[in-house]
């Protein structure tokens, strides 16, 4: 007989993790075919990094408000109002691409970083709540389920683009898919977390700002959002552009990248438990770090699909790791983890923009040395990333003991 304290939480375990997985596959259902998307629009690679910046810019400029909304709503209508906001983001960007239109297309990627920043931060909340119910590390393997969810949509888009189906008809068919699971799927979420009496929920973002930890997590999140980022954008069109690949050989360079992370993501929460936080963002760093030098290395696709894996496993952990470090303390959770995001989603605002303009006069493959950077920012900020000692509420933080212990040092 399943012990009925437990099987709330399951369940919310499994929602969870479905929930990361639908945003994975709305997210890759049109990134992996962005080469389409641009010579349907007639884009530059300029231009198509000036209409991604519509993409990133909403996320950013939405990102502070996830945070005092969740909060105040709750994880499950956050979840559920940012997904029908990337439902409808995609029926629009799908219209657009349909009449050439490149500012109808603009609105729908608006409506898809809004809406996706809502989801983001909502459902990593609910999933720190869950990790602490468990007491284990679980959000890598959350995100390897968005991972999941991106190479299920690298997949699709593929296929779709093997069989020349159109970019409109792929991405609407996915907003219909994500709205189903979506509407069924926040139901099994927890219930708030009970504020024990005295206590501030959340406090104010404005002094989140302040918060030496925080705002380190959030450079861990930029530096390692970029790395990531680059690839979900650029990946693809370097293969196109830099290797004079068909766009079918694209998409699969780019579902080399997303299986990789997912690989690293279902494995790194084990890797966490045993070495740490700080020591796995190291790890993960030097991989991205070799990945990038063979994607740019000239060498020829083989080369390119075994450096994409390496990218692809060294950009697994930083942001679940950024995130649950945020939500180390669930009485501030929420407020923490949007702050955090708003930095690491300065990464989506600059990467796209600077890449795409880096590559209209120096190459794609040039271009892509601008993430070595990033990498030293994920670097740099690491040491933030071990657990805090104590939660104001008498909920322990999750994270390794290794973090706290001295194993972590240089």
């Amino acid at each position: 007989m399943i012990d009925p304290r437990v099987a709330p939480v399951q369940a919310a375990k499994i929602a969870v993790a479905v929930t990361f997985a639908t945003n994975g596959i709305a997210f890759a259902g049109w990134l992996a075919r962005a080469p389409a998307v641009r010579n349907d629009l007639g884009l530059s690679p300029a231009g198509l990094g000036l209409l991604l910046l519509c993409l990133s810019g909403a996320a950013v400029l939405a990102i502070p408000l996830a945070g005092p909304l969740v909060q105040r709503f709750g994880a499950a209508r956050a979840v559920l109002t940012g997904s029908m906001s990337v439902v409808l983001g995609l029926i629009v960007l799908g219209t657009g691409t349909a009449l050439g239109s490149v500012p109808i297309a603009g609105a729908g990627l608006v409506l898809l970083g809004a809406g996706n920043s809502l989801w983001d931060v909502a459902m990593n909340v609910e999933g720190a709540t869950v990790e602490r119910r468990v007491a284990r590390t679980l959000m890598p393997r959350f995100h390897a389920a968005f991972s999941l969810g991106t190479v299920g949509g690298a997949g699709l888009s593929a296929l779709a683009a093997y069989l020349e189906v159109s970019v409109t008809i792929q991405v609407c068919a996915t907003a219909l898919l994500a709205a189903a699971i979506m509407l069924f799927t926040v139901r099994r979420f927890l219930p708030a977390e009970t504020i024990p009496a005295g206590s501030h929920p959340g406090g104010r973002v404005r002094d989140a700002w302040r918060e030496p930890r925080t705002l380190l997590i959030g450079v861990i999140m930029l530096g390692f959002g970029f790395t990531e980022g680059a690839a979900n954008d650029w990946l693809a069109i370097s293969l196109v552009d830099g290797y004079h690949a068909t766009e079918t050989v694209g998409a699969i360079g780019f579902g080399f990248f997303v299986t990789a992370m997912t690989v690293g993501r279902l494995f790194g929460g084990s890797a966490i438990e045993r070495w740490g936080r700080v020591a796995a963002l190291r790890v993960t760093a030097i991989s991205a770090l070799f990945g990038l030098l063979l994607v740019v290395s000239g060498l020829g696709i083989p080369v390119v699909l075994i450096g994409a894996l390496l990218w692809g496993a060294g950009a697994s952990l930083g942001f679940p790791v950024g995130m649950s470090a945020a939500a180390d303390d669930p009485l501030r959770a929420a407020i923490r983890v949007s702050v955090a995001g708003s930095i690491g989603y300065g990464a989506f605002l600059a990467g796209p923009p600077l890449i795409g303009l880096l590559a209209e006069h120096f190459g794609i493959l040039r271009a892509l040395f601008l993430v070595v950077v990033a990498i030293g920012l994920g670097l740099i900020g690491s040491g933030a990333a071990r657990p805090l000692q104590a939660a104001t509420n008498g909920i322990a933080p999750t994270g390794p003991p290794s973090d706290s212990d001295g194993s972590d040092k240089a």
